[in-house]
């Protein structure tokens, strides 16, 4: 039977749901929530993950951090939650003490923040991260160019929309300049350069399992797949302790019944392998 509890980080007061499985597992999945959402997930998806996490025999947990949802506090910066995941599986292992590891699951943002902090763990034996947020300028104008101008020069709807004359061609004129400019600078903000660092640091540094889901139909994922896989810096992202999986009509949040169950049988396949 599923439970609602609080626990502290920080002095603030987080609220989680655990979802308890029969089998008594010794493996269990940490949800982590990305923003601006909370634990519910969008269109219910990780309550509809837990509970099958849960009926396969993992216990799994999901929570609000700091500022989030019902949890107490201003709203935590997804880079600067690294206290409340670990006070969060202080507290999953204190509620569920037949657990000896724990894997985290994170969409977005929270695979981000994931990948940041899992390599401080030793409890943290693997990583489910799906449609990572690693965007840059840089990256988003080579993204942007090769995967949403060209495609519109290919698409007959753009061109009827063209003769009609329904397209402002001087302003997709200056958004193509500006992308294209961006695809070439190599400048980001110290921000995007801090947190892209702890990442590919917490990657490099990390010696447990990695899942990685992307979609084919996302941005988002698009931006990950430009960085992650021509830098060698991340090279360890197709390494043999990383796995790959892409569905290629997937929105960004697996938005389909299909998506979803599709997400549920890639995650269960890598918790057996842990």
């Amino acid at each position: 039977m599923e439970y609602t509890f609080t626990f502290s980080s920080n002095n603030e007061q987080l609220l989680s749901i655990v979802h308890p499985s029969a089998e008594n597992s010794e493996t269990g999945v940490l949800v982590v929530v990305g923003g601006p959402q909370y634990r519910v997930g969008s269109h219910r998806q990780f309550v509809q993950l837990a509970r099958c996490l849960a009926d396969a025999g993992y216990t799994t947990m999901r929570f609000d951090y700091t500022g989030m949802g019902d949890s107490s506090g201003d709203k935590a910066e997804f880079d600067n939650i690294d206290d409340d995941i670990g006070a969060a599986i202080d507290a999953f292992m204190q509620q569920q003490p037949e657990l000896k590891r724990v894997v985290i699951w994170g969409l977005c943002d929270a695979a981000s923040a994931a990948l940041i902090y899992a390599h401080q763990d030793p409890r943290v034996k693997g990583l489910v991260i799906l449609n990572p947020w690693l965007r840059s300028e840089q990256a988003m104008g080579k993204t942007m160019l090769r995967f949403y101008y060209l495609q519109r020069l290919f698409s007959k709807n753009f061109w009827r929309k063209l003769i009609a004359g329904k397209v402002d061609v001087t302003a997709s004129v200056k958004e193509v300049k500006s992308f294209a400019a961006d695809s070439i600078n190599t400048g980001n903000k110290s921000h995007q350069a801090s947190y892209q660092e702890r990442m590919k640091k917490g990657l490099q540094q990390f010696n447990g399992k990695l899942l990685l889901i992307l979609s084919g139909n996302d941005l988002t994922a698009k931006e990950f797949e430009q960085q992650a896989f021509t830098d060698k810096a991340w090279q360890k992202i197709e390494s043999a302790h990383c796995f790959t999986e892409r569905l290629t009509d997937s929105d960004h949040t697996f938005s389909t019944k299909k998506w979803k169950r599709k997400v549920e049988q890639f995650t269960l396949e890598f918790l057996r392998s842990i």
